[in-house]
């Protein structure tokens, strides 16, 4: 069983040295894409929702 740990160990960090991992630069432009979407999926979702309540209270209400 312990065997088994240590050799996924190894393994595991054998493989991480292979990974191709982003630089700070592209990490930054990355995290500001995502939050820049989110916004402004959310800014859609929110003025959808306003829409919608008015024109339920004023056609359906």
């Amino acid at each position: 069983m312990i065997s088994r740990l240590t050799n996924y160990l190894k393994e595991t960090r054998s493989e991480l040295k292979h990974v191709n991992w982003p630089n700070r630069k592209n990490t930054v432009r990355f995290t500001i894409l995502v939050i820049g979407i989110s916004l402004a999926v959310a800014i859609f979702l929110g003025a959808l929702d306003i829409l919608f309540q008015f024109l339920l209270k004023r056609f359906v209400l």
